[in-house]
C-alpha cells in the first residue's frame, strides 16, 4: 500500500473516532429523565412523578398529573442537556486533535493554573485546551501555529512589546454561548487574564454561531480571540478555518460528510426526549 492510501485509511479512522467522541457525548442525553426539583441524581420515571403529582391535591385537580406533562418536563430538560453534552463532546474533539494533528501529549493539549484562597488551600482551575509552540516538533505543524498567532496579535490588539514573549494560545472550547450567565463571563474574563499573564493568548472557540453581542463585545473588550461557527476564510474568527491553518485538518469538511449521520444520532435521542416512556 503506497503513503498516500496509508495516510488516508489513517484519516478515516481518525474521522470515525472523532464522530464517536461527539455521538458518544449526544448519546447520554437519551437517559435524561428530569428531577422535579426532588435533586434524585437518576430524576424521576413517568410512575414516580404520577405518584407524586397525584398525591398532591391540587396538582391532581387540574390534571398535571397527565403523561403530557412529563413529557414536557423531559423534553425541556433533556434539550438544556443536548446543549450541554455537544458541548463537552466538541471539547472531546478538539483535545484530540490537538494531540493527533500537532504531535501533542495529553498533557501538553490541557492547560490549568491555581489562584490563591484567603485561608484556603490554592483553588486549581482548567481550560479546554492548549498549544505551546514548544511543545510541537514537526517544524511544517510548528510553522503554521506561528502564522496563525501572528494574525491573532493584531486581532486582539496585543502590544508590540509582549508579542515575542508568547508562548502559544490557551481555549475555551463550547458549541456555542446561549446565555447571560454572569458569573460565567467573569470567570472568564479572569481565565483570560491568566493566560497573558502565563504568555498565552486566550481563544473562546464556538463551533456555532450563537453568541449575544453584548456579549460577545464584553470578551473582545477582556482580549478574548473569539472564533464563532464561521466557515470563511478569516483564521482569527472562523473556527474551521483555523484548525484547517493551524492543524492541517478539514473541520468543516468533517462536519459537512457526517452531517446525516449526526443528524440521525440526534434525531433518535429527541425521539426518546419527547415521548412520556
Amino acid at each position: 500500500m503506497t503513503k498516500k492510501r496509508v495516510d488516508e485509511a489513517r484519516m478515516l479512522s481518525k474521522d470515525e473516532e472523532y464522530f464517536q467522541l461527539i455521538a458518544k457525548a449526544i448519546q447520554v442525553c437519551a437517559t435524561y429523565k428530569p428531577k422535579f426539583g426532588k435533586g434524585k441524581k437518576a430524576g424521576l420515571t413517568l410512575g414516580q412523578f404520577q405518584q407524586m403529582y397525584r398525591a398532591d391535591p391540587f396538582y391532581n385537580w387540574v390534571g398535571l398529573d397527565s403523561p403530557l406533562m412529563y413529557a414536557a418536563h423531559k423534553g425541556a430538560g433533556g434539550m438544556t442537556s443536548i446543549y450541554r453534552q455537544l458541548g463537552i463532546g466538541c471539547q472531546w474533539l478538539f483535545h484530540q486533535l490537538l494531540q493527533d494533528q500537532l504531535g501533542l501529549s495529553s498533557e501538553q493539549a490541557s492547560w490549568q493554573y491555581q489562584v490563591p484562597v484567603p485561608g484556603k488551600q490554592p483553588r486549581t482551575l482548567s481550560l479546554d485546551g492548549r498549544i505551546t509552540l514548544g511543545d510541537i516538533a514537526t517544524v511544517g505543524a510548528k510553522a503554521r501555529v506561528e502564522q496563525w498567532l501572528q494574525a491573532t496579535y493584531e486581532k486582539v490588539l496585543l502590544t508590540s512589546e509582549l508579542r515575542p514573549q508568547i508562548r502559544g494560545a490557551v481555549f475555551e472550547v463550547r458549541q456555542g454561548y446561549k446565555s447571560k450567565d454572569s458569573k460565567r463571563q467573569n470567570a472568564d474574563i479572569s481565565n483570560a487574564s491568566n493566560a497573558y499573564a502565563n504568555l498565552y493568548i486566550p481563544v473562546l472557540l464556538l463551533l456555532s454561531t450563537q453568541i449575544d453581542n453584548d456579549v460577545a463585545i464584553r470578551y473582545s473588550q477582556a482580549r478574548w480571540l473569539l472564533l464563532t461557527g464561521t466557515v470563511g476564510d478569516s483564521s482569527t474568527e472562523s473556527p474551521t478555518h483555523s484548525v484547517a491553518m493551524c492543524w492541517g485538518y478539514d473541520l468543516a469538511g468533517f462536519f459537512e460528510k457526517n452531517s446525516a449521520r449526526f443528524r440521525k444520532e440526534l434525531e433518535r435521542v429527541l425521539t426518546v426526549l419527547l415521548r412520556a416512556k
